[in-house]
């Protein structure tokens, strides 16, 4: 690997830790302060209204396509607007009042969310310009790997900074870490990617909806989408049960913390670069078969505590093996996601299939529930067992390596 490639995955790495730290801190560690501060499970109940814009992002994904061609580049000014905003909105919300204030820290809490799925946008269509194919499986384990670690500080890490720095001084140490991130980006020169034939004769309406509409139109890309639905179902649905499950045999909340919060993001980081270095020598059709058949075995361990082996060490390879190879298929997801994104119209394309990926996630985290409560853990375990088989069915029949469109990065420089 040579410095030029060393210096993207750099860049690429700092902004995906950077945009995870505050969307893990607002989804697992704020819920956790709040209560500590006494206020209503009601009153905490309300930042599930925090996902909302990682859902609904691909609406507003065609301006940032369309907009923002600048001689000091397209994407990589998006981002510095998007960073430099969550930077200060988080330094702002270490002043407010989290017992006094609440809907004030929402309100701001809402807008950092706006803006992490913005930033990720123009991050996912920079780095789409940026690697050529066959840089992406390990641009996309950096990917994975950067997510994972951003969970890690934006969890646990940021849990332990509460206990010892109190509210403010970890927001303002959160609103530092943001900014630092954007060190990288100053030195990389984005080149303007080319825009599509046709779209400077568009209006803005139309080039919304064509924007929007283009990537749907692609040929068998709906077998791709199908593949998209349910190649993650099963797990997902399996693992959202697995925390319940770890109540229910007596585990603590510090240690339930701590194997979910930081031993298992961290066997993820781990496995999202092994994906990296493997998908490229194996392809992308075996990396989803190879992938998804270990998800198969993956799910099969949670029914060792179900039996009874309910030992920190078991529950440990259990969190830490199904981690590890969801990391590693969740990477060659992004990887393809990122071969069916077309330079120009990169942030849509790209967003259009993570929403679609996401909103596939919680509609599986919302079925566990009412599985499990129906036939038990055991049920729910072995259907999501049958579910990622038949995934790997859907890809071995439908998933065509060849439909991926053989596109040209920019090549980008730094200084």
């Amino acid at each position: 690997m040579n410095r030029q490639q060393l210096k993207k995955l750099g860049l690429l790495g700092s902004l995906y830790v950077s945009q995870y730290i505050p969307i893990t801190f607002l989804y697992e560690t704020l819920p956790i302060f709040l209560r500590q501060q006494g206020l209503s499970l009601r009153t905490i109940g309300l930042l599930n209204l925090l996902a909302l814009p990682l859902i609904f992002k691909f609406l507003w994904s065609p301006f940032i396509d369309r907009y923002g061609f600048t001689r000091w580049g397209h994407y990589r000014v998006w981002i510095f607007g998007f960073q430099i905003l969550l930077g200060g909105t988080t330094m702002a919300l270490a002043f407010v009042d989290v017992t006094s204030q609440f809907q004030l820290l929402l309100t701001g809490a809402l807008l950092i969310s706006v803006l992490s799925a913005s930033q990720d946008i123009a991050t996912d269509a920079l780095a789409v310009g940026l690697l050529p194919p066959q840089e992406r499986g390990f641009g996309n384990g950096v990917q994975r790997g950067g997510n994972a670690l951003g969970a890690v500080i934006g969890g646990g890490g940021m849990l332990l900074l509460l206990n010892f720095w109190g509210w403010q001084g970890t927001l303002l140490g959160l609103a530092g870490l943001i900014l630092l991130a954007l060190m990288p980006l100053m030195r990389h020169r984005e080149i303007v990617p080319q825009k599509p034939a046709g779209y400077e004769d568009l209006n803005a309406i139309k080039g919304y909806f064509k924007t929007l509409t283009n990537f749907c139109r692609r040929p068998q890309i709906g077998g791709w989408l199908l593949v998209l639905v349910t190649y993650a179902f099963g797990p997902y649905m399996a693992s959202t049960m697995f925390r319940p499950l770890l109540v229910d045999v007596g585990l603590s909340l510090a240690d339930i913390g701590l194997l979910l919060g930081v031993i298992s993001y961290s066997a993820g980081f781990a496995g999202a670069l092994v994906a990296g270095l493997l998908i490229t020598q194996l392809g992308r059709k075996r990396s989803l078969l190879i992938f998804g058949s270990l998800q198969v075995g993956a799910i099969a361990t949670y029914l060792l505590p179900v039996a009874g082996f309910v030992s920190l060490p078991m529950l440990s390879l259990v969190a830490i093996t199904n981690q590890v190879i969801n990391s590693m298929a969740t990477t060659t997801l992004f990887t393809i996601m990122m071969d069916k994104s077309q330079v120009g119209t990169a942030g849509t394309d790209y967003t259009v299939q993570s929403s679609i990926a996401y909103l596939s996630g919680v509609a599986a985290a919302v079925v566990s529930g009412i599985v499990a409560q129906a036939i038990g853990y055991p049920g729910l375990f072995g259907l999501s067992m049958a579910i990622a088989l038949a995934s790997i069915l859907i890809v071995l029949v439908i998933f065509q390596e060849t439909n991926t469109p053989q596109l040209q990065p920019n090549q980008e420089t730094f200084t």
